[in-house]
C-alpha cells in the first residue's frame, strides 16, 4: 500500500481527528466531574464512547494514509490526557479508588520519560500490540464506571480498574524489553 502522506506531514486526517479528540476531551472530563456515574450519566457515557471510538478512527486513517512523526507524538499524548483525565476525574468524585490509578499514572509518566531518554540515544520505541490492548482496557474500565446499567456495580469497577493497572504495567515491561532487544541488536550489527 502506498503512502498518501509523508512522515513529516502535519495536516493529515488522522491528526485532525486527534486534535478534535483533544479539544473534546475537556468538556467530557468536565461532564465526568459534574455527573460522574449513575442513571443520569448517559450524555457523559456517550461523550466518553465517542472519544474512545475516534481513537480507533484516527488510527485507521494513520494506517491507511501513512504514519507521521506528528501523529506518533499527538495520538499517544491524546490517549494519555484522556485516560488519565478520566481516571482522575472519577477518583476525585470518589467513584473509584486511587491505588490502581496511581499505578497507571506512574507507568504512563515513567514510560514517557523513558521514551524521551531512549529517543535521545537514537532508540525507537514504536507502539506495541500490548500497548494498544492496554489503551482499550483503560477506556473500557472507565466506560464500565460511566455506563448507567453498570454504574452501581462496585466489584465490576474494581476488577476493571485493577485489570487496567495490571495490563498497563505488563505493557510497560513489554515496551522496555522490546527497546532493550532492539538496542542490543543494533549494537551487535555495529560491531
Amino acid at each position: 500500500m502506498s503512502r498518501r502522506v509523508g512522515p513529516d506531514a502535519i495536516r493529515t486526517t488522522a491528526n485532525a481527528i486527534t486534535v478534535a479528540r483533544l479539544l473534546f476531551t475537556v468538556p467530557v472530563l468536565m461532564m465526568i466531574l459534574a455527573n460522574g456515574r449513575g442513571a443520569d450519566s448517559w450524555a457523559t457515557f456517550t461523550g466518553w464512547l465517542v472519544l474512545w471510538i475516534t481513537d480507533g478512527i484516527d488510527g485507521w486513517f494513520a494506517r491507511r494514509d501513512g504514519a507521521t512523526r506528528s501523529g506518533a507524538f499527538l495520538d499517544p499524548l491524546a490517549d494519555k490526557i484522556l485516560v488519565l483525565g478520566g481516571f482522575f476525574a472519577l477518583a476525585i468524585r470518589g467513584d473509584v479508588g486511587w491505588w490502581p490509578i496511581v499505578i497507571i499514572a506512574g507507568r504512563e509518566v515513567g514510560i514517557s520519560f523513558y521514551r524521551v531518554l531512549e529517543g535521545r540515544r537514537g532508540v525507537s520505541m514504536p507502539a506495541r500490540r500490548l500497548g494498544k490492548w492496554k489503551a482499550n482496557v483503560q477506556f473500557l474500565a472507565i466506560s464500565l464506571v460511566l455506563f448507567p446499567p453498570t454504574s452501581d456495580i462496585g466489584w465490576l469497577h474494581d476488577t476493571a480498574l485493577w485489570a487496567a493497572a495490571l495490563i498497563t504495567v505488563l505493557s510497560g515491561y513489554d515496551l522496555v524489553r522490546a527497546a532493550r532487544r532492539a538496542e542490543e541488536a543494533s549494537s551487535t550489527h555495529e560491531m
